[in-house]
């Protein structure tokens, strides 16, 4: 309805009436015009018909839903379920043209202009978060995995004499696959160990540089969100070596949206040295599917030359979940669920230090990661090497999920690469733990519910142990030094 429209309503149905209704429209209209102007996200969240309005509005200007279209090519928005249709709002062209995911589509003009406002409004949250100084971003249909293979695949054309990537230790296979699958080899540097916390190996990883020769490395890949004990990278330190040493530095940012310690760690790295691009999932910071992520950084035409290497047109799902999202939550609405997340985290730590005190096992101390901790399991792992991996096995059929139990010793073989301890980060981590995280979107609840299943657990395993114990057969020798004993 425009205005043009509206008076000729005026006809039918009295006018007093027909104004009311379009100073209606006009509110929704005016908080899309703020939107189209200033291209951040607004203050105050939308309200679904609002959003619905916009998007049938930039549906329309997509040339597969003209009034008398006629195409003649592949490609021509077609949908033959209108279920589907509807699931995307009929936007159903995509982003991006076969050169360059951030292009504009001559057919649709309106999902254009949404990947160009999701990119916008997504840039404006992460300087909201903390990474002030960040130029450019753009959201891919890709996890955050692929994302940092698109990174390198960047960088590779950069540096053609490049065979190795320096990665500080993180035991996520992800992240460790999009270096092998980009044709780089990892170079892993083990972490150490301070107090309970695994912190990266400055040291080690200068080594490596001078070792393997600057020229030959691709970039440094380092990490920010990550499962206790292992903390943040020293993001400035290792960005301080990149700048020296003229190496890029690419930051896997994966859940560290929603920690305004791991924004601070990456906005202080790029002021005092060097980060290329730093990536982030849209699922664990934004709460929305699985299946895209942010590409950020302080270069702006470092990050178009990744969008451009993007093959071929891409999903707008992603950017279409991650915008609805924002506009409903709005900037004051999404900074209400970061604090809420920080208040829980430290509700979680009190409960779990207070449960591991009862079961005589301790919170590991890793106060700087600001996400997971970890509780020790010394007991389970005494009383039987089964135990451990048991537990983890109890929460998850009592519906627990997302806890971690993580036992010693274990090994695990990825692209030809044999991890020792794979789990802990380390070779070398000194017992057994179970991590729990407070990630964007926790309750009380949860917290509440997980605690009361973890103790349940423990103590039916610790029966079960004890009734093993007393039950198993004792050996002659066992027998002769208890009557010794008793005598």
């Amino acid at each position: 309805m425009n205005s043009e429209n509206f008076t000729l309503s005026e006809r039918i149905v009295s006018t007093s009436y027909i104004r009311q209704g379009s100073q209606a429209r006009r509110s929704h209209e005016q908080l899309i015009r703020h939107l189209l102007e200033q291209g951040k996200c607004p203050e105050e969240g939308w309200s679904e018909s609002t959003i619905e309005l916009f998007l049938h509005e930039l549906a329309v200007m997509d040339s597969n839903n003209f009034l008398g279209n006629c195409g003649v090519g592949e490609r021509e928005g077609r949908v033959v379920s209108s279920l589907v249709a509807r699931r995307h709002y009929r936007l159903i062209h995509g982003i991006g043209r076969s050169g360059d995911i951030a292009a504009i589509q001559p057919k649709a003009a309106g999902s254009s202009l949404l990947n160009k406002l999701t990119n916008s409004v997504v840039l404006d949250i992460l300087k909201r978060t903390g990474v002030r100084s960040v130029v450019s971003c753009f959201v891919v249909p890709m996890a955050t995995g692929m994302s940092l293979t698109l990174c390198f695949l960047t960088l590779r054309h950069r540096r053609p004499k490049a065979q190795y990537i320096i990665w500080p230790r993180i035991d996520q296979k992800s992240c460790f696959k999009a270096m092998i699958t980009a044709g780089f080899e990892p170079v892993v540097v083990e972490n150490i160990l301070e107090g309970d916390e695994l912190r990266t190996d400055l040291e080690a990883v200068e080594h490596k540089i001078k070792d393997l020769g600057a020229e030959s490395i691709l970039c440094v890949h380092s990490t920010t969100s990550c499962f206790a004990p292992r903390v943040p990278d020293r993001l400035e330190e290792l960005a301080s070596l990149c700048a020296k040493y003229n190496i890029p530095h690419i930051v896997n940012n994966a859940y560290g949206v929603q920690s305004s310690k791991c924004m601070h760690l990456i906005e202080q790295g790029a002021r005092v040295g060097r980060i290329d691009a730093f990536v982030q999932s849209l699922d664990k910071n934004f709460m929305v599917p699985v299946g895209g992520a942010i590409i950020a950084g302080f270069d702006e035409a470092f990050i178009q030359e990744i969008s451009k290497m993007y093959p071929g047109r891409a999903s707008a799902s992603p950017s279409l979940d991650v915008l609805i999202t924002l506009l409903s939550l709005g900037a004051s609405g999404y900074k209400k669920l970061l604090s809420e997340r920080k208040e829980i985290y430290f509700f979680l730590a009190q409960e779990l230090k207070s449960l591991a005190s009862a079961h005589g096992e301790r919170l590991l101390h890793t106060p700087h990661n600001p996400i997971s901790l970890a509780m020790s399991l010394d007991g389970l792992q005494a009383d039987s090497d089964k135990a451990v991996t048991q537990l983890g096995s109890m929460l998850f059929t009592r519906q627990v999920s997302g806890a971690r139990v993580v036992p010693l010793g274990k090994e695990q073989t990825i692209s030809g690469h044999t991890f020792h301890g794979f789990m802990s980060h380390s070779e070398i981590y000194p017992c057994p733990y179970l991590n729990a995280a407070s990630a964007v979107g926790i309750t009380q609840e949860d917290v509440r519910l997980c605690i009361k299943r973890l103790d349940k657990c423990l103590k039916t395993l610790r029966k079960e142990l004890n009734v093993a114990k007393s039950s198993s057969p004792v050996s002659p020798s066992s027998q002769e030094d208890e009557n010794d004993a008793t005598k």
